[in-house]
């Protein structure tokens, strides 16, 4: 791929990275904007986008954010995008969810 297609990949990422973010959390701090566009790699920002989807909540999103590329797995409920809702509320056999 040449370089300024690699660039449009990178720049539409981050977007939709920061697309995804707003429609989860809302209002974005400038300074993870700015992290977001210090990231020049590609499944870098396919991960984050994923985890964007799909994080429990915005403080899990933050802790995958700074985890930089060491992080490669998108495991357990914190990664499940309505795992806060369903705190409190009965399972299917009856006992409280944590």
């Amino acid at each position: 791929m040449f370089s300024f297609e690699t660039d449009s990949l990178l720049v539409d990422d981050r977007e939709d990275l920061i697309a995804v973010l707003r429609m989860r959390f809302g209002f974005l701090p400038g300074e993870i904007i700015e992290k977001i566009y210090e990231i020049n790699d590609y499944g870098t920002l396919q991960r984050l986008i994923l985890a964007a989807a799909n994080a429990a909540n915005w403080e899990i999103f933050q802790k995958e954010l700074h985890a930089g590329e060491e992080s490669f797995r998108l495991l357990g409920e914190e990664f499940n995008p309505i795992a806060d809702s369903l705190k409190g509320r009965d399972d299917i056999n009856g006992a409280k969810t944590k």
